[in-house]
Order: C-alpha cells, then sequence, then structure tokens
C-alpha cells in the first residue's frame, strides 16, 4: 500500500484525508489544475458514498455521484456542518482523490 504526507495531510491509496478548514481550497486547487469545476469527496466507511461539490466560500452544490443529477443539494457554509459531509468531516472519515 502507498502512503505519504502531502501538504501536510495523510494520503494513501490516491486518496488524501480532508481536515476542518480545507474545502474550500481543495475545490480551487482541483477547479485550477484540472480546468472543471468542483471536485470528488468519498466519505469513508461501509457505504463509500461520493460526492461532486462545487462552489463556495457562501453556498456549495453537492451532487451524490451515484444518484447523479437527481440528487443535487445547494448547502449554505453556515450549513455545511450539518450535512453528511460536515459529519463526516468532523469524523476524520472525509477524504479527495489526489490531483494530478
Amino acid at each position: 500500500m502507498y502512503a505519504a504526507v502531502l501538504g501536510g495531510r495523510p494520503a494513501a491509496c490516491g486518496l488524501t484525508a480532508v481536515r476542518s478548514g480545507d474545502l474550500e481550497y481543495l475545490i480551487k486547487e482541483a477547479e485550477v489544475l484540472t480546468g472543471r469545476p468542483g471536485r470528488q469527496f468519498l466519505v469513508g466507511g461501509a457505504d463509500r458514498l461520493t460526492y461532486h461539490v462545487s462552489g463556495g466560500p457562501n453556498v456549495f452544490e453537492i451532487v451524490r455521484i451515484d444518484v447523479g443529477a437527481l440528487h443535487k443539494e445547494f448547502v449554505c457554509a453556515e450549513e455545511f456542518d450539518q450535512h453528511r459531509l460536515g459529519a463526516a468531516l468532523r469524523a476524520g472519515q472525509l477524504f479527495t482523490p489526489l490531483v494530478e
């Protein structure tokens, strides 16, 4: 298994852990490097739910990948902690693929 520390964040298996306060930076980083809006995030656990998040700093557009555009949400930054992604972030279970 491949593991490293990138930018102070642990990374393994092509994923890096998301820390509190990093969400907006990681979204913008992916947009700059890929030229496409947003970034994918994975909630660790049995279900391994994957989301595409774009927007910020005040509103995030969140789309659950396995459901697609049928499950699009707009979440204010103040309400992000109440979303499933916010709970995963607090629990240390939010990851994102490395951008190349």
